[in-house]
């Protein structure tokens, strides 16, 4: 109540004289919430609330101009006061991308994002953003000992299983960091996407980009295509990876000229991602509270798992998985 209070009076002295109201817009697996503005004449604005002693909101304002600048939709930075962590954000709307996709809408939607993806690729430069590093990768790759398997699954891995987990970290690291690197988003999926159809700004409206990093080109592509809140079938998944391929091709993105070898990288992306989010998950759950997102661990176990039956370097991780997965049906335990 405390920060909302301070919230108030600091978009008082933005809006003198003017009356308006707050209601929560959103909140994500961080300490950032955010908060809808009304104004008496029926305009609103978004309010972030990043306590500073948790979050810094500089990443997000220095990637909102990146992504500005690219040509994408993302909320204009209005005011800011950094030493008590509030953001003024234009309003990007409340129809996010998993609310409003269907049958009919997809292959519209999908091609929206994939042409707003390749002009942030279009727009990379190495030395702007971290870099998505070996380093990097891999503590988000430990998530899933660490939390997946020893916390989640109440497991401990013996010294073999431990080798195949490194093994294939290793070769995952491999492959991702002899990808071409571009601007990654690192979040680029159906909740971070807004159907922005007003005629205000182009679609889709880019949120939730604040830890954009400089790594591997699939990565976002992955995040936008194996989602973790959404089932696609994998035909159609398919689909949508030609189509932004095509269109990198010929925006002159540096992706491989065979599309094959194109997509083993993005699938290859795909089981890092995969593994990580997993290790969130459970984080999220077993730390923070937020058991929300156990229902949603079978479908990216699911995205794992099918990854890694189609190439023999991975099988190794694959009978990891079955190892766990008969521990995990013997012990009772459900997602």
């Amino acid at each position: 109540m405390q920060r909302l209070k301070q919230l108030e009076l600091w978009l008082a002295r933005q809006y003198p004289g003017q009356s308006f109201s707050l209601a929560p817009a959103s909140a994500d697996a961080s300490f950032r919430r955010y908060f809808r503005i009304t104004f008496a004449d029926g305009g609103t604005l978004v309010a972030m609330d990043a306590p500073p002693e948790h979050e810094d909101c500089r990443p997000f304002i220095h990637v909102a101009e990146l992504f500005g600048a690219a040509g994408v939709h993302v909320p204009q930075v209005l005011a800011q006061d950094l030493d008590q962590g509030f953001l003024l954000l234009s309003d990007l709307g409340s129809t996010t991308y998993l609310s409003g996709l269907d049958e009919a809408s997809a292959d519209r939607l999908y091609r929206d994002a994939g042409a707003a993806l390749v002009k942030i690729q279009q727009a990379s430069r190495p030395g702007v953003l971290n870099d998505y590093d070996e380093a990097l990768l891999t503590r988000e790759m430990r998530l899933f000992p660490d939390w997946y398997v020893a916390k989640h699954l109440g497991a401990t891995l013996t010294a073999a299983q431990q080798a195949v987990l490194e093994d294939a970290f290793i070769l995952l690291n491999r492959n991702i960091l002899a990808q071409p690197q571009v601007y990654v988003h690192r979040d680029y999926h159906s909740r971070n996407l807004m159907i922005c159809d007003d005629g205000v700004g182009a679609n889709p409206g880019i949120l939730d980009f604040q830890d954009a990093v400089y790594g591997a080109i699939t990565y976002d592509l992955v995040s936008l295509l194996k989602d973790a809140y959404i089932r696609w079938e994998e035909e159609r998944v398919l689909d949508w990876a030609v189509r932004y391929w095509e269109k990198a091709r010929k925006a002159g993105l540096p992706v491989s000229l065979d599309f094959g070898e194109f997509y083993r990288d993005f699938e290859w992306m795909g089981v890092q991602r995969h593994i990580k989010v997993l290790g969130i998950f459970a984080r999220l759950c077993h730390r923070d509270g937020k058991d929300g997102y156990l229902k949603d661990m079978p479908l990216v176990m699911e995205y794992l798992r099918k990854a890694c039956e189609r190439y023999i370097a991975l099988k190794p991780l694959l009978r990891l998985l079955d190892e766990l997965e008969s521990r995990q049906v013997q012990t009772g335990l459900t997602f």
